[in-house]
């Protein structure tokens, strides 16, 4: 994988970003993406019930045609803003659809921002014709920069990698700092390639991607209104359409997608709001996935557990009660085992003859940890990665409105 300041383009896809005022400080808050038609395009979405007028729109929209453009803005969510929410979303679909000529239902819409403010519809209007006009095939860290809310930095990667002797390019962009959890987290994600790949087949690869990526992290436990991740096939590379999952494309392709989304889902964890700690959980030997998956999201989003790793507390009676809170069937805790790194600081459900507390105090003043949870159940097995809880996080969300 090529170094994240390294950034490709990547044939039949264009982009642009500029400022349409819709953040009261000056900086880009609206972008742009234009799909080369015969794309195949797969999109995943939040699943809270509460979700924002542009993603009941984007679901329409991309069940009903092929999209040509996503709108994206950030600076307000346009959720909890009812039918005229619905309608403001709508209407800049068509102010978008009266000036480039698709239709309306050919535009993805994306917003991100504050909740239950109503869309600034006639200074998005207005930026329509510079938006379009400037469109190009390089402008994916404009556009990266451009979707940012909380977050301190741009998260962008490229990857590429051979298909039927062609190059063939990926590009990633994601915006994510807070409001982060899985089942799709308050994120923005959208990956590119030139690879040519049969519409159901990328479907598929999407879903699958997204579930050991995007849906493997937390940082506070709360999931958004507005999420949405979009896999971008534009075919321009030239090489032969992937149509079979058996196929030695399609996993060379896969490999490489997924290494973009793991990048970026972990990019995004690394920016957490407030953040100072990045932590790695393996949990292993579970009798299904969905109980490892379990252990791994009560670990994560304990605020006990992630203000003890802020504090470099080796407190390993708070990851042992996260995991008994599991409502796992016949769990022994005898059967448990717990390391920091390669330190054993829980055997059999006690603390470890290894363990001491300087041991175990060193390895948490660390900045990345790793985690590992033995149930000795089954041969389950996840990987997830969350963040600790710091003073930080509280300021920069009393603060977030003012």
């Amino acid at each position: 994988m090529e170094n994240a300041k390294v950034i490709s383009p990547v044939k039949g896809i264009f982009l642009n970003a500029l400022s349409a005022g819709i953040y009261k400080k000056q900086r880009a808050d609206l972008a742009l993406i234009q799909c080369e038609s015969g794309s195949s395009i797969s999109a995943v979405f939040t699943k809270n019930a509460f979700c924002a007028a542009p993603v009941i729109i984007s679901r329409n929209n991309l069940n009903e045609t092929n999209p040509v453009y996503f709108l994206i803005n950030a600076g307000n969510a346009n959720a909890g803003t009812g039918k005229k929410g619905i309608d403001d979303a709508l209407g800049t679909a068509i102010s978008l659809s009266d000036y480039t000529g698709c239709h309306a239902n050919e535009v993805l819409l994306f917003s991100t921002g504050v909740i239950g403010e109503y869309l600034p519809v006639d200074k998005i209007k207005q930026a329509i014709p510079a938006l379009v006009d400037g469109l190009a095939i390089d402008k994916w860290f404009s556009v990266s920069k451009a979707i940012m809310t909380t977050d301190t930095r741009p998260k962008i990667v490229s990857n590429s990698i051979r298909l039927n002797e062609k190059d063939v390019k990926i590009t990633g962009i994601a915006k994510g700092s807070g409001m982060i959890k899985p089942d799709m987290a308050t994120l923005l994600a959208f990956i590119g390639t030139d690879a040519s790949v049969e519409h159901s087949i990328l479907d598929d690869m999407l879903y699958e991607i997204t579930n050991v990526s995007f849906n493997r992290i937390t940082v506070d436990g709360d999931t958004s209104t507005n999420d949405a991740c979009v896999l971008i096939a534009s075919g321009s590379s030239g090489s032969r359409q992937i149509s079979s999952k058996k196929s030695d494309e399609y996993h060379i392709l896969y490999n490489a997608l997924e290494e973009v989304c793991i990048f970026l889902a972990k990019e995004i964890v690394r920016d957490g709001e407030g953040a100072t700690k990045f932590i790695t959980l393996d949990i292993v030997g579970g009798h299904t996935i969905e109980e490892c998956i379990t252990v791994a999201d009560n670990i994560a989003q304990s605020p006990l557990v992630k203000t003890a790793l802020f504090a470099s507390d080796p407190n390993w009676g708070r990851i042992l009660a996260a995991i008994g809170r599991s409502s796992i069937n016949e769990l022994k805790i005898e059967e448990i085992n717990i390391f920091v790194d390669d330190l054993c600081i829980v055997s059999n459900g006690e603390k470890s003859a290894e363990y001491t507390e300087e041991k175990a105090a060193e390895l948490f003043k660390q900045s990345e940890i790793t985690i590992r949870v033995e149930m000795n159940r089954g041969k389950f097995k996840t990987r997830h990665w969350t963040c600790d809880l710091s003073y930080d996080y509280v300021k920069i969300n009393a603060e977030y409105r003012t």
